[in-house]
């Protein structure tokens, strides 16, 4: 998934300019922040689902945010630590890109899935989300990887734009089903309350 501000599932977080960014002083006028992409340690797990949470919320990314909590971060940590990044500037996590290399049987393709891209908002439109990806594009490359998949909301249009100025193409749109049994049965409940008394109304009336 992708959002720029998450590529999916997991990329939304360049949807806006941040409306402040961080104060970088240097003879009056504002400097730029340096940032540094590394790879993904274990003291940086925290930070990064922390992020996320900030991230993907339920009334922005209602997809993300089901789907999005620690053992995410663990588990893709844990079994794809190289292709686990982040972006951090003065001590801050303020980005991190996931994603792990797919293989299939009798094919000697390998694919490459960004499951994960996120920029922290108030570091948006710096070019984090941009080093963050070529710096895993190079690691996917490295790896044999020839083709690329990213997925993200339909309505997603930041993220879509990011993805096809970067060589992106070919999107299927996905269709996303939810069911709730409690719910459910609720609904099922009341419609046949709802049916018992207008069969005993009718009844009424005729007698």
């Amino acid at each position: 998934m992708s959002n720029d501000g998450a590529a999916g599932q997991r990329n939304n977080n360049e949807k806006s300019r941040p409306s402040a960014l961080p104060n970088h002083e240097e003879n009056g006028s504002r400097k730029k922040p340096e940032f540094e992409i590394r790879e993904m340690g274990v003291d940086d797990i925290a930070a990064v689902f922390h992020l996320g949470e900030q991230v993907f919320t339920a009334d922005k990314t209602p997809t993300l945010y089901r789907t999005w909590d620690e053992f995410e971060v663990i588990s893709m940590f844990n079994e794809d630590t190289e292709y686990c990044l982040v972006a951090e500037t003065e001590g801050q996590i303020v980005g991190f890109a996931m994603g792990n290399v797919v293989t299939k049987k009798k094919s000697a393709w390998k694919y490459g899935y960004l499951v994960w891209l996120v920029v922290a908002p108030e570091f948006q439109r710096l070019g984090v989300a941009s080093r963050l990806f070529h710096k895993f594009e190079d690691k996917m490359i490295e790896a044999g990887v020839r083709i690329f998949m990213i997925d993200t909301e339909a309505d997603n249009l930041p993220a879509l734009h990011f993805f096809r100025a970067r060589g992106f193409g070919s999107p299927q749109q996905h269709i996303y089903m939810t069911y709730n049994p409690v719910a459910t049965e609720q609904q099922k409940e009341k419609k046949r309350s709802l049916k018992g008394k207008k069969s005993g109304s009718n009844h009424k009336r005729v007698g």
